[in-house]
């Protein structure tokens, strides 16, 4: 089989088994990528956020994951369109009007396992004419975006995402590396942004500080998955958002066309997990909880991030007179974990019911106004232990 028969075949391949779209570029290393994420590691932009910040040398250099690498085959698989509050709820989301968390559209479906596939019979094409592999999807060897760039699949937005040419942003990516010398893709494509910023002005926390730089500190998406106390400057902001911020995809023109040229039922999509019930999340046990967001990244797989993440947006949704709020504040205020009880403070004053922090057993003094943070509230000095 030649070069471009081989080409065309697994390019045929991967479309078959679900990729919206394929792009194929040499594996040499991504020299400008490295220098971008040392750049930004070094000004502190990542935050605490390592996978490809971890080693650039490693995520840059596609040969230090497989010697004597070729090529890339990359490929991109459409997540979710509008989320619609009319399909049917699963367990875990809300059934009747109730504070509820919003989930981010990539995290409402299973398409990274679509993607997981159609790389693997990729990858099994190019192993059967003889060539070694490594399928690389959501995986801290690889910066995606920086080769489906050169695969000439996409432009970098200002956001910092990878637009396709006419559908937008709305893609999980992956690539297959190997060794066989393929036939290459025509090239990046062009900006498609031009004179636009409507993602940098449109990021509720102006996390977006230089077009394609985002800055991990300010992220939303990023701070629900960063361990510890959430930043209080960023509560407010945060809003019903429980897992991942999509406001700079949503109001870029080509996602809002491609919305409208697009929406439909997408492969792995989950119906109805678009919003979650904060109340379930907060009652549920640590089983159930994990098993229901199982497709999302939690640290250390602690169920009390979550509860943490929830009780923000309790207090940023729920009704100051909902008994059922209430009394989830009650119990998270006498928890024994330190950072929910300081979390569920913050929420009960959030919602105007500081009296619920002069019941005798709370952990926690009356808070204390501080400048740096907003509230803070010191641990009581004999604190009550509880079972949450």
């Amino acid at each position: 089989m030649g070069g471009m028969g081989l080409r065309e075949v697994i390019v045929a391949r991967g479309h078959a088994n679900g990729l919206d779209a394929v792009g194929i570029c040499e594996a040499s290393p991504f020299t400008g990528t490295r220098q971008d994420l040392e750049q930004r590691r070094a000004a502190g932009l990542n935050a605490d956020m390592e996978f490809t910040y971890r080693n650039p040398e490693r995520s840059t250099d596609p040969s230090r994951t497989l010697a004597g690498a070729r090529s890339l085959v990359v490929g991109a698989v459409r997540y979710a369109s509008r989320s619609s509050d009319d399909d049917p709820p699963d367990a875990a989301a809300p059934v009747e009007p109730t504070p509820a968390g919003r989930v981010a559209r990539y995290a409402v479906g299973d398409q990274d396992q679509v993607l997981r596939r159609a790389l693997d019979s990729v990858a099994s094409d190019l192993r059967h004419a003889g060539f070694r592999t490594v399928v690389l999807s959501d995986d801290n060897a690889l910066v995606d975006r920086a080769a489906a760039h050169r695969a000439g699949i996409g432009w970098f937005g200002k956001s910092a995402n990878l637009l396709l040419p006419g559908r937008g942003s709305w893609f999980v990516l992956g690539a297959v590396l190997t060794d066989a010398d393929l036939p290459t893709s025509s090239g990046p494509v062009a900006d498609g942004c031009g004179a636009c910023r409507r993602c940098l002005d449109g990021c509720p926390t102006q996390a977006i500080v230089a077009d394609g730089v985002v800055d991990a500190r300010r992220c939303l998406s990023w701070l629900l998955q960063s361990p510890g106390a959430f930043p209080h400057e960023f509560r407010d902001a945060l809003g019903d958002r429980i897992y991942g911020c999509d406001d700079c995809q949503e109001v870029c023109p080509p996602n809002r066309l491609a919305d409208r040229r697009l929406d439909g039922p997408q492969p792995g999509v989950a119906a109805g997990t678009g919003r979650i019930d904060l109340r379930w999340m907060l009652e549920a046990d640590d089983d159930e909880l994990m098993a229901a967001t199982r497709r999302w990244y939690v640290p250390g797989r602690d169920p009390d991030h979550l509860r943490r993440n929830a009780l923000v947006v309790l207090g940023n949704t729920a009704d100051g007179g909902d008994a059922a709020a209430l009394g989830l504040l009650r119990r998270f205020l006498r928890h024994r974990d330190d950072n929910l009880a300081a979390h569920a403070a913050w929420a009960a004053l959030r919602l105007g019911r500081s009296d619920l922090l002069d019941d005798a057993e709370v952990r926690i003094r009356p808070p204390v106004v501080d400048e740096r943070d907003r509230w803070h509230a010191p641990l009581a000095a004999d604190p009550v232990r509880e079972t949450g």
